[in-house]
């Protein structure tokens, strides 16, 4: 039999068969593929598109003219009133044209103005121009065919008058602007955001990283209630984050809280402490709280890689003396490195977009105001959805870049 040399055989993967494998692989990925990137990647192109318009809360909703059709007068001298609005006050709409559909129980009576049309069952009046928040009132005498007031009213209710007319919109215009960035950039308190920003996510990251692993390490022996102990480690993940919230402001209060009583008892202080309401000390504890709710969450991955590592290298230590912490250090550690360091990528990204916590413990005052907290009060509380565009984006590229060196510089797991 005659040897094939390895220079004759195709590369693998690339014959007519692997090819058709790709595709369809490809194929059955092609769902997927659309779906993530209408739910992710679309957001996100809106994000960047509005972080350089200047949208408030008002512009959301585009310029449309809006019509209020209702039935006045007394019999003999009805009258059918058209309220007409503008529902900008800084855009004017242009080309106004009302249309409506009249019941055959409603005939027109008079003259109708200059600008409306009449049909057999239809009205079309030509309004023009709405200048910003006008307001103008349009009334057509009419007369009941046969039918009563009542009748009448329920009849032109089942026909709605309908409203067209063409607006500059700021949302799909190409006005663009950088005074969002500059906006938000603007003086220290970026920095002074920034700073809380990585304060709490490093240190809350760590936090939860370092109490999860010393978890772990006291839960991996077997002892009568383990399975006990280790749910009710789970409880501050799974317990509802607004109970959990309440529950620490209750007990930290300045005045009711039981933490100050024991405090004041004790003689640690003589008065009470305002914990979430102190520059740095609020900071600080909303860091505990995001190290106390999430260290579950590491706990529960640490613990079933360690439970996984051969017993066999640990009683070969203890044959040749090796203390506990030799152990842990030139055996658990470098077997725990690689999920040690997919928990630190995905909770510094879930920590750094991180805003119910803060939000119920302080409101982002006291020095606690984050860069999520900063989206929310720019596009909410101050109604500039432009600048709290701006500051998602910051974010977005915060932790891209975060990425970039951590999958450069850190990542010691190969293919992560």
């Amino acid at each position: 039999m005659t040897d094939i040399p390895p220079t004759a055989l195709p590369p693998k993967g690339t014959g007519p068969l692997a090819r058709r494998e790709a595709r369809l692989a490809w194929g059955m990925l092609l769902p997927t593929i659309l779906s993530v990137s209408l739910v992710v990647i679309l957001p996100l192109l809106s994000i960047f598109w509005i972080s350089v318009k200047p949208i408030g809360l008002e512009d959301l909703r585009p310029p449309t003219p809006v019509v209020r059709e209702s039935l006045r007068g007394d019999p003999g001298a009805y009258v059918l009133r058209y309220r007409i609005r503008n529902s900008s006050r800084e855009k004017p709409i242009e080309d106004v044209v009302l249309r409506d559909t009249l019941p055959a129980e409603v005939l027109v009576r008079a003259t109708p103005p200059a600008d409306c049309e009449i049909g057999r069952e239809s009205l079309t009046c030509t309004i023009g121009t709405l200048a910003p928040g006008e307001r103008l009132d349009l009334e057509i005498p009419v007369e009941l065919a046969g039918a009563g007031e009542d009748t009448a009213e329920e009849a032109l209710e089942a026909s709605e008058p309908a409203m067209s007319g063409t607006a500059d919109n700021i949302l799909t215009n190409f006005e663009f602007t950088l005074e969002n960035f500059a906006r938000i950039f603007d003086g220290d308190e970026f920095l002074t955001v920034l700073w809380a920003t990585l304060f709490y996510t490093i240190f809350g990251t760590i936090g939860a990283l370092v109490m999860g692993l010393f978890a772990a390490m006291l839960l991996n022996k077997s002892f009568r209630g383990q399975g006990l102990l280790r749910g009710l480690y789970l409880f501050p993940y799974v317990a509802p984050v607004i109970a959990v919230a309440f529950a620490w402001i209750i007990l930290f209060d300045p005045f009711s809280g039981s933490a100050n009583a024991l405090l004041v008892q004790m003689g640690v202080t003589r008065s009470t402490i305002n914990f979430f309401g102190e520059r740095p000390l609020a900071l600080i504890m909303v860091t505990v709280f995001e190290i106390w709710r999430y260290f579950p969450l590491s706990f529960l991955f640490i613990l079933a890689r360690m439970q996984s590592i051969d017993h066999d290298m640990y009683e070969a230590a203890d044959m040749d003396g090796a203390s506990p912490f030799q152990k842990f250090w030139y055996l658990s550690l470098p077997q725990l490195l690689g999920i040690l360091s997919v928990l630190f990528l995905l909770r510094f990204i879930w920590t750094f977009n991180k805003f119910d916590d803060i939000f119920l413990l302080t409101g982002g005052n006291a020095g606690t105001r984050t860069l999520t907290v900063n989206v929310y009060e720019q596009a909410f509380a101050v109604s500039n959805i432009g600048a709290g565009a701006a500051v998602a984006v910051v974010i977005f590229f915060c932790l891209l870049l975060f990425s970039f060196f951590f999958f450069r510089f850190m990542s010691r797991e190969e293919g992560l």
